[in-house]
């Protein structure tokens, strides 16, 4: 009667399963890293492993259609995923730069009416602005000065 060894072929094969899939995981990582696409092929041919493989695995199919899709919006891109601008991040860097704009506008108001209280008091007081400073002599475009401190 034979020894039953199947149980030495089961540890193979889910020995050279656990290889072929940490070097499928290891093909995926330097792909992203390096910034080259990460498809079923590119992946395939690093890893020496075939494609119908890599499709029959669900995590690395999930990880190779996140990255893959990850590419597809943003293809002139060469960075890895983990240093791409997030959604949010670009969200709240809009919403930065309209609040810096708000309160640069609200600035510019500002020096606005306080040059056009300074020129009025001049005015009030009879002295007339040096003739570079008129608003008729300003470029069309221009019609604001810088004013000193007071």
């Amino acid at each position: 009667m034979r020894a039953d060894n199947s149980k030495h072929l089961v540890a193979a094969a889910h020995h050279r399963h656990e290889l072929t899939r940490s070097k499928a995981i290891q093909a995926i990582r330097e792909l992203d890293a390096a910034g080259a696409p990460v498809t079923f092929q590119t992946v395939a041919a690093a890893a020496e492993v075939s494609r119908s493989w890599l499709y029959s695995q669900p995590d690395t199919r999930a990880e190779v259609w996140r990255l893959r899709n990850l590419n597809r919006r943003a293809p002139e891109t060469s960075l890895p995923a983990r240093h791409r601008t997030s959604d949010a991040s670009l969200v709240r860097r809009l919403e930065l730069t309209n609040t810096r704009n708000r309160e640069l506008t609200e600035e510019n108001q500002r020096l606005r009416h306080q040059l056009a209280e300074a020129l009025g008091r001049l005015r009030h007081a009879g002295i007339r602005p040096a003739p570079e400073i008129e608003p008729s002599n300003l470029p069309r475009r221009s019609r604001s000065i810088t004013i000193g401190p007071c």
